[in-house]
């Protein structure tokens, strides 16, 4: 029995051609988005503040076969996001997929807060992915590319979790920001999509989670386990492909069920 050409599955994960821009790639997420994407055949942007963490991950991509560039990045610096984006233009060809991953969080009750603390994460977490999205967008139009853009949110921007309300506000901005770049550039076919991950075991929450409160917390998930960057692997496969030609504006909770309650 033969399959009709008509009904052979769209989804593919070759990506060759694609030149991909992620932003955070020296550790975690960020790092493993990198080589994933590199992996299905895009030329790959490195970017970071912490550039010495940049030369193993290129050097890991090489030895697999896959191409990419290394570029010190500091998202809160406007003048930085766009000298880079037109660098990776030259280095690498045009951006056809960006993914803003960089982003930090500092949790705090929203009564002790500090400002300053707010600023940083409204710098790095929600006014880097606007002008990074806005800058590559524009190049895109400028040149006919139909192009993908996921901005990694969280679940935090849409359930409350006490605590950390600086953060989540930062993040459920990213999440509508999403929403209203995909609704202003849809008709120049640039897909614009965010994830939005739940808790995942990184160099940055080892420790909590190893501690009697984040034990505490992961008794308190439906399955009692954290996810890992690899989870997240199919979701951005998705989204950067051609297979989501009719996906646009959407929130893609990845959270194994923690949002449930």
């Amino acid at each position: 029995m033969t399959t009709a050409p008509d009904m052979l599955p769209r989804f593919s994960t070759d990506l060759s051609g694609e030149v991909a821009l992620v932003t955070g790639t020296t550790s975690g997420i960020g790092a493993r988005f990198a080589e994933v994407l590199a992996a299905c055949g895009a030329a790959v942007a490195l970017t970071g503040r912490r550039t010495e963490r940049l030369a193993p991950l290129a050097e890991r991509i090489r030895a697999r076969g896959g191409r990419s560039a290394s570029y010190a990045l500091d998202v809160t610096d406007a003048d930085s996001i766009v000298s880079v984006i037109d660098a990776v233009g030259a280095d690498l060809g045009p951006i056809s997929i960006l993914v803003n991953n960089a982003g930090i969080g500092i949790g705090a009750p929203a009564l002790s807060a500090s400002l300053e603390d707010l600023d940083a994460m409204l710098a790095t977490n929600v006014r880097g992915p606007f002008i990074a999205a806005r800058e590559v967008a524009r190049r895109m139009i400028e040149a006919g590319i139909e192009g993908r853009i996921v901005n990694v949110a969280s679940i935090t921007a849409v359930m409350t979790v006490p605590g950390i309300a600086g953060y989540a506000t930062t993040k459920a901005a990213l999440a509508q920001m999403t929403r209203v770049m995909a609704r202003e550039w849809a008709r120049h076919g640039i897909n614009v999509n965010a994830l939005l991950p739940g808790y995942l075991l990184t160099e940055i929450n080892a420790e909590h989670f190893a501690s009697p409160a984040g034990e505490k917390q992961l008794g308190r998930f439906p399955r009692r386990r954290l996810g890992e960057p690899a989870d997240l692997d199919g979701a951005l496969l998705l989204l950067v492909s051609p297979a989501s030609r009719f996906i646009t504006g959407t929130l893609l909770t990845l959270d194994d069920g923690q949002s449930l309650g």
